[in-house]
């Protein structure tokens, strides 16, 4: 029998560590989608910088997260012997990857917003502290109970702050710390003229489709396989996921006239919304959280973009930013029993958790881009800018002519 036992656990654990490297993975091919949304939607003159970027945030935001964000978010490092770190098919081992993917989100998130103007060694050290301090603080105190702040939700309103996949702890957290970035590096040169927006069309429309194709596909492991267990999984969060895309992909293309732009960030949109409530909601509960997005996502970003003149390229803040608020707040709303959801959430608690994302970010964000922009300048020079920052920075376009 107790062999028996011995055989079930190692079976158990074994299953478990492959259910979240395959989570991983599919987390890790998302950043090839952010890139290929960034390339498709820049001028031509900014591909390279763009792909660069993605890879580049990566690889840094692995070496903070893994010597100090993961220990700041939850209290784990990694100076043991391998021996150590190898228990139960090294499934912690495993666990921090899955998690890195969604740390290093926040960087690649934050790329789209700066796109054309920055430059690229400021942005490196930014995505150190970034996925080093302001994430994990935020993380730790959301997904592992750090400083109390979860306890006395519950103490108060009968609930702590849900947020299964991270419309807030992840998306909303990159679209706010993008927003202070974006304004504290200023407009791109020209796109402005006589206080009138001039356009700056996207150089790769299939770039950009494939780019969004890939983030949605990805999206399945985000949301799924943040069950972290195969015991945990549950075929409700795949169905919502899938619900919400379609409802942020048929509102932007009604809400924004057929535009390939708008369409292809609709589906983004919904999968957004929907991850703070994926394993609570009613399917219908996340078509109309998903469609909501899909029309905010579209009124914001040309708000942001004309009326309010600020020079977000890829509409990361409509995007992550907001429809990441939406999302914290749709999951206590629609994760109600009384709206056909599973219940266990305090829509006060939802609203005070997504407010307080807001202000980690938005005082990250002004802090290490405020810094940064006053010690290394963070700003290409007009020159570098008017040349492209592929020429600029990395010598080479991202085609040849001959």
């Amino acid at each position: 029998m107790e062999n028996i036992n011995s055989a079930v656990a190692t079976l158990i654990h074994g299953s478990n560590t492959l259910f979240i490297l395959l989570g991983a993975i599919m987390v890790l091919a998302m950043h090839a989608g952010f890139a290929f949304l960034e390339v498709g939607t820049v001028r031509q003159k900014n591909q390279v910088n763009a792909l660069s970027k993605i890879l580049s945030d990566f690889a840094i935001s692995a070496l903070a997260y893994f010597f100090i964000g993961y220990w700041i978010a939850y209290g784990i490092n990694f100076f043991e012997p391998a021996a150590v770190l190898t228990e139960n098919h090294g499934y912690g081992l495993v666990k921090f990857f899955f998690l890195l993917t969604f740390a290093a989100a926040i960087p690649a998130i934050i790329s789209g917003g700066i796109a054309e103007r920055a430059r690229f060694g400021p942005q490196l050290c930014a995505t150190a502290l970034i996925v080093a301090f302001v994430y994990p603080f935020f993380e730790g105190m959301i997904w592992n109970g750090n400083y109390g702040f979860q306890a006395w939700l519950e103490t108060r309103f009968g609930a702590g702050f849900h947020d299964f996949a991270g419309s807030v702890v992840v998306h909303a957290m990159g679209g706010w710390l993008a927003f202070g970035a974006v304004l504290l590096l200023g407009r791109r040169n020209g796109r402005y003229r006589d206080g009138k927006l001039v356009a700056m069309a996207p150089s790769n429309i299939p770039f950009l489709a494939l780019g969004s194709w890939i983030l949605i596909i990805g999206w399945f492991g985000f949301n799924v396989m943040s069950a972290q267990t195969l015991e945990g999984v549950s075929g409700l969060v795949a169905v919502n996921s899938l619900m919400a895309m379609v409802g942020g992909t048929v509102a932007a293309l009604l809400v924004g006239r057929n535009d390939p732009g708008f369409l292809h960030n609709g589906p983004l949109a919904g999968l957004v919304a929907i991850c703070a409530g994926s394993d609570l909601m009613h399917p219908i509960g996340a078509l109309v959280t998903g469609a909501i997005a899909g029309a905010l996502f579209v009124w914001a970003f040309t708000a942001t973009q004309v009326k309010w003149k600020i020079d977000d390229v890829l509409g990361v803040w409509p995007l992550h930013g907001l429809c990441g608020i939406w999302g914290g707040i749709a999951c206590g709303i629609f994760g109600l029993e009384a709206f056909g959801g599973l219940g266990g959430v305090s829509l006060a608690s939802q609203v005070i958790g997504t407010a307080l994302g807001v202000v980690v970010a938005l005082v990250g964000g002004f802090a290490v881009y405020g810094l940064l922009k006053a010690s290394l300048g963070i700003r290409l020079s007009q020159e570098e800018e008017y040349n492209g920052a592929d020429l600029s920075i990395h010598k080479i376009g991202a085609v040849s002519q001959d």
